[in-house]
């Protein structure tokens, strides 16, 4: 019954559908469930290999003149030829511009293990069992400038409310087998106001 009070749903075919759900804590949904229309938050889940569920790029323009507040979870960028930029990018084209708040770090074996939050700075590592915060270095704050520039300027005007508002939707690399980006995912569920 809490998840008809407090509607927030995965929506979108993956093998890693059951896994995303439970590292959320959210349910699946269909575009064309009609629960959707009181949603509170939605995850859209785009694959790197599968990409996004047919149904939700054929309907997306009517989901989006609800303007339920979006997340996209860019998932299966670790081994691929499209990384998560990239994803981001072509999801721009086949449902809308995103923003990305998070930027991938890899490790020197070329595997993701960390992300740094342009917002901020830090960098949160998960290459080990225990998650841990570090401060970036001048490395890193260079090589972002460019991306957290753009993030910057898109939120001058209403900061991260427009996503509270379902105008702008952020785009989070997920690996839910170490957890990255559980945490900064859940971090844009919890600006939406539960309902009680």
């Amino acid at each position: 019954m809490a998840d008809l009070i407090n509607a927030r749903f995965v929506l979108g075919i993956s093998p890693e559908n059951a896994e995303i759900c439970a590292a959320l804590g959210l349910p699946a949904a269909q575009i064309d469930d009609p629960t959707l229309i009181t949603a509170d938050v939605v995850v859209v889940v785009a694959s790197t290999k599968n990409g996004i569920d047919p149904k939700v790029v054929a309907q997306w323009h009517n989901f989006r003149e609800l303007y339920v507040p979006t997340i996209v979870a860019v998932i299966d960028f670790e081994d691929g030829d499209v990384d998560f930029e990239d994803m981001s990018a072509i999801v721009g084209k086949m449902l809308e511009p995103v923003l990305t708040p998070y930027l991938v770090l890899h490790a020197d074996n070329g595997q993701p293990t960390a992300l740094i939050n342009l917002e901020d700075q830090m960098i949160t590592d998960y290459s080990a069992d225990a998650i841990t915060q570090l401060a970036s270095d001048a490395e890193h704050r260079e090589l972002i400038s460019e991306f957290k520039d753009e993030l910057h300027n898109a939120l001058i005007e209403g900061g991260w409310d427009q996503f509270v508002q379902g105008l702008i939707i952020p785009a989070i690399p997920l690996m839910a087998k170490n957890k990255l980006g559980v945490a900064e995912i859940k971090r844009f569920l919890d600006l939406i106001p539960t309902r009680s």
